[in-house]
């Protein structure tokens, strides 16, 4: 009964919503990831905009820009996204970086303007960072590192290897980046799929160990998501077992030294045969000994 008390705020706020025609947007987000919520308008400096998570004032911007708050500022003593909140003065649009669990909630769009009144309603979902997908190759093999979505016009992704940045693809298809343009490591051995943003690496080396990031962001009217896909990839030697040491030396040098010490051993084998066939010791005469 607790339960469906603390539920019916929320139940109701949705049922006015949709009764005055609020739009209400369903937002899923991981953690970590950054999301801007868009007003859709650019203010004129005539226009108030301000953000709520329930009812909590989280930022705003008045014609007077001087009064410009967010977080700490909007609320004394209220320390719940500091120093992560960005507000755009141009357009009241609002960022939330390294979004967090206790980030979920409603959150509330007003815009007063001297004729009308605008609100939206996001309802944030906040859920658990997944692991980081594991690759193991073999030198000289392909991997292709899958994206896990369908890429649209709008949407923009960028790899980077150990913070390095290897391949870029945004909405403007004259500006994919790859291979020699974003690192000389990689020389023609990378190729991207324009539709989802899957990286393939060709011909690996144990130089291409290490951890890889596909920075995603999806972009439509309402929203932005910014979210991060870890990757490791290792890549062992292909020509030697995992349970033998590495002893540095090519087969030819090996094959070599064994051959030396195959022969070092016959010519000892030899002189200590020669020796002992020349040695002939003298027997004792039992009548001579006294």
């Amino acid at each position: 009964m607790e339960l469906l008390f603390n539920l019916l705020p929320v139940i109701f706020l949705l049922i006015d919503n949709g009764a005055s025609g609020v739009d209400t947007y369903e937002v899923s987000v991981k953690e970590k990831d950054s999301v801007i919520f868009h007003t859709g308008v650019k203010t004129n400096q005539q226009e108030v905009i301000k953000w709520y998570i329930y009812d909590t004032r989280i930022a705003q911007i008045t014609g007077d820009l001087s009064k410009i708050c967010t977080d700490v500022q909007c609320n004394e003593g209220t320390e719940r996204f500091r120093d992560r909140l960005k507000l755009d003065h141009q357009t009241g649009s609002l960022t939330i970086m390294n979004i967090s669990n206790t980030d979920s909630g409603l959150y509330e769009l007003k815009i007063i303007s001297s004729t009308s009144t605008t609100d939206k309603i996001f309802n944030v979902t906040v859920t658990d960072v997944p692991a980081a997908e594991l690759y193991e190759k073999k030198e000289g093999e392909s991997v292709t590192l899958h994206s896990g979505v369908i890429r649209k016009p709008n949407d923009s992704m960028l790899w980077y290897f150990n913070e390095i940045l290897i391949t870029e693809i945004t909405g403007d298809q004259r500006k994919i980046c790859t291979d020699v343009q974003c690192d000389e490591r990689f020389r023609d051995r990378l190729k991207l799929d324009h539709q989802t943003g899957s990286l393939t690496i060709t011909n690996t080396r144990t130089t291409d160990d290490g951890l890889y990031k596909l920075q995603i962001t999806f972009n439509n009217s309402s929203f932005s998501i910014t979210t991060v896909k870890r990757v490791n990839v290792t890549v062992t030697d292909s020509g030697l077992s995992s349970s033998v040491p590495d002893s540095g030396l090519s087969s030819g040098v090996a094959a070599g030294i064994v051959v030396a010490v195959l022969l070092v051993a016959a010519v000892t084998a030899g002189v200590i045969y020669y020796r002992c066939r020349r040695y002939h010791p003298v027997p004792l005469n039992e009548n001579n000994s006294g």
